[in-house]
């Protein structure tokens, strides 16, 4: 058993225990067509995580840096069935062809988590890890799978122009490259918020009309609309399955979940065992369904925005991006949150 170092020995077996009696009575039937795989709590399973991080080289350090390890240890469980454990072998045999991650360091984080899942399925099986411009790459030539990462925070484009760099609402001249895909998944949202030297652009654009600022939550909402005519003038669902990462959550201001003594997500050991975040799902979610209902070809969106909000527990913090400098409640550690978007990506597509 994984021995955390925030809590004494014999506190944390019988905890760890109580915890995973509890898990084993939430075992119900398995998925069937009216379960909704998203609306659940999480429970203590000693038989995760999927992986050992020392078995995935190739994990960003960023990603794996703490000393403790429950948060591990924890699964997803719906309400009203049993999310089928992550297959790699199956996985692979199944979905033959190019897979492609595109959006911020949120979708490089599932990205990795989904290398490292097959990866260790197949330990003894070759690969190929490459970048190439943005698009990195990993590749199982023997399986005929390659899973991509193409880096692109705003979905839409930024063009250097004479006046700056110009972010533009309504042009999406870089989706070229997301043609050919067999399976598509986005994420967008983070990026708008950053503002003074971090924002990456200094104006925006939109019908022709160019200006210095925008309310954020407006341009997003545009940006999404774009990115939803393109998925209709350009993908066949017959060829290429498409979803949209949900809003991963931060938790940076303990306020949210209760807590106002712990501040931020540091020093966080434990998820939230309720089936609910007390503020509810952030704005950008509500927009980001809204957006979506009005596409009629199929988007299938990846919702782990409330089950990752439960785990304030996830983070890095001071074992992330800054080091013992900064506190990273943005991404999460590998393994952990990501393999189980991972669970609900891979059981979306058996449904699909």
């Amino acid at each position: 058993m994984t021995i955390s170092f925030y809590m004494g020995p014999s506190a944390l077996f019988a905890t760890s225990l109580f915890l995973f009696l509890i898990g084993l009575c939430q075992q119900v039937d398995g998925v069937g067509s009216k379960c909704d795989i998203y609306k659940g709590k999480w429970v203590y399973d000693a038989s995760y995580p999927l992986y050992n991080s020392s078995d995935c080289p190739f994990i960003h350090l960023e990603f794996n840096g703490r000393p403790d390890h429950l948060y591990q240890n924890f699964r997803w469980q719906p309400t009203s069935c049993n999310l089928p454990r992550f297959n790699g072998k199956d996985f692979l045999r199944k979905f033959r062809g190019k897979i492609m991650f595109v959006g911020d360091s949120l979708s490089l984080n599932q990205w990795q988590s989904l290398t490292c899942l097959l990866h260790t399925a197949v330990p003894r099986e070759p690969y190929i890890s490459q970048r190439v411009d943005a698009i990195s790459t990993f590749s199982f030539p023997n399986y005929g799978v390659s899973i991509m990462f193409l880096r692109n925070a705003f979905l839409v484009d930024i063009v250097n122009e004479k006046e700056g760099r110009v972010l533009k609402l309504d042009s999406i001249a870089g989706g070229r490259i997301w043609k050919g895909y067999y399976v598509l998944i986005f994420n967008t949202w983070h990026w708008w918020l950053l503002t003074g030297r971090k924002q990456p652009w200094d104006y925006i654009q939109d019908n022709n009309i160019t200006r210095k600022g925008m309310n954020r939550m407006v341009a997003y909402r545009k940006a999404l609309g774009t990115w939803a005519r393109w998925v209709n003038l350009n993908v066949d669902p017959t060829k290429t399955k498409v979803f949209f990462q949900g809003v991963s959550p931060d938790h940076m201001d303990s306020r949210d979940w209760g807590d106002p003594a712990a501040k931020t997500c540091r020093g966080e050991t434990w998820p939230m065992l309720s089936t609910a975040y007390p503020t509810g799902p952030p704005p950008s979610q509500d927009v980001l369904k809204r957006v979506l209902r009005r596409v009629p070809k199929a988007v299938r969106l990846l919702d782990i925005t409330g089950l990752s909000q439960l785990r304030n527990d996830g983070h890095p913090s001071a074992f992330g991006y800054g080091g013992h400098r900064g506190n990273d409640c943005t991404h999460w550690c590998l393994p952990g949150v990501p393999d189980i978007w991972n669970e609900l990506l891979f059981e979306s597509l058996m449904q699909s």
